[in-house]
């Protein structure tokens, strides 16, 4: 068994290694070769946080995984990371547990990498400008995921605590992102002059005014995970012609917005256009025209970490990378 801490994962395993492997993966489910029970989340109320337990297993290549993620929003007024996570990777050939390897950047750059997917068929091949509402840690991949498969000129930064914000402005520039930079006080202006929006909060309201969405816009919305947290409003629901999601089971249980709507009776689970899969894999059409508007909203579902997980070790075992150790 090989230990693989996050900076040692960051040096090797980067966004176009997890958008490969995310594909892949979605792939393998629509051939039936992925398992994967909805995840265990336990809440902790009093804390305004939450652990989450998500197993998965790939039938191909005979590999499983578990990963245990914790989302504590007040932890960075102690110095600590909201979101923290760890997953142990076996062999569902005989058993043998492969790896241990920390999940916090991983569940970051799997999700960007999601995002870049929905935002390759989804987005307008010649959208510009971009939104990032939000700029905790999960948001920094989602602008790489959207970098990664369209030419943005211009990115609008929005997040309710300014300075937070500069610093975020500042990662990207430091990064090497040559887009125009801007933190942004109204979020709706931005909004309304954007090709593409990207929410990454844990809010329990919706963070912008979905009548500021202009024709041809995709929004991904990837912060909100629980039935309770909102981040995208009826109206936006309602004027997108096509919502793929990452997991109809997951979503189901946990969308906060979707579920909202659909109780509102304003607009029904049937009313999905599909899963991320079957929009990678062809199963379904993606934009069809410039003026439509399209929603990838996504809860997090477990084998969408077995990808890079899988994809991490397999790397490490060629670069013989991380620290060997016996149970």
């Amino acid at each position: 068994m090989i230990l693989l801490n996050e900076e040692q994962i960051k040096r090797f395993y980067k966004m176009e290694d997890a958008l490969k492997d995310v594909e892949q993966m979605l792939m393998a489910k629509q051939k039936d070769k992925v398992l994967a029970p909805i995840r265990t989340v336990i809440d902790f109320p009093e804390k305004n946080a939450s652990s989450l337990y998500m197993p998965s297993a790939d039938l191909e290549d005979q590999i499983a995984a578990v990963k245990v993620v914790t989302i504590f929003p007040d932890n960075p007024g102690k110095g600590l990371p909201t979101t923290q996570g760890i997953l142990l990777l076996s062999s569902t050939e005989n058993g043998e547990h492969l790896a241990v390897m920390n999940a916090s950047y991983l569940t970051s750059l799997r999700t960007g990498a999601m995002t870049g997917l929905a935002t390759m068929k989804l987005a307008n091949i010649d959208a510009k400008s971009l939104t990032v509402i939000g700029t905790g840690r999960m948001a920094f991949e989602q602008v790489l995921g959207v970098l990664s498969v369209r030419k943005i000129e211009s990115i609008y930064l929005y997040n309710r605590t300014k300075e937070k914000a500069h610093r975020f402005k500042q990662q990207l520039i430091d990064h090497g992102v040559t887009a125009f930079l801007e933190v942004v006080d109204d979020v709706n202006e931005a909004v309304s002059s954007s090709d593409i929006v990207c929410c990454a909060t844990n809010a329990k309201s919706p963070v912008f005014d979905g009548n500021y969405l202009k024709p041809g816009v995709h929004v991904n919305g990837v912060g909100s995970y629980l039935p309770h947290m909102l981040e995208v409003d009826r109206t936006t629901i309602r004027k997108a012609s096509k919502i793929v999601v990452d997991d109809v089971e997951g979503v189901k249980e946990e969308a906060g917005e979707l579920i909202d709507a659909h109780k509102s009776g304003e607009w029904s689970f049937s009313n999905l256009h599909g899963e991320l899969a079957q929009l990678v894999s062809g199963k379904i059409a993606p934009r069809e025209h410039e003026e439509e508007i399209t929603f990838f909203k996504s809860v997090g579902a477990s084998y969408y970490d077995l990808a890079v997980a899988k994809g991490v070790y397999k790397k490490a075992v060629e670069l013989h990378l991380g620290i060997s150790f016996e149970m």
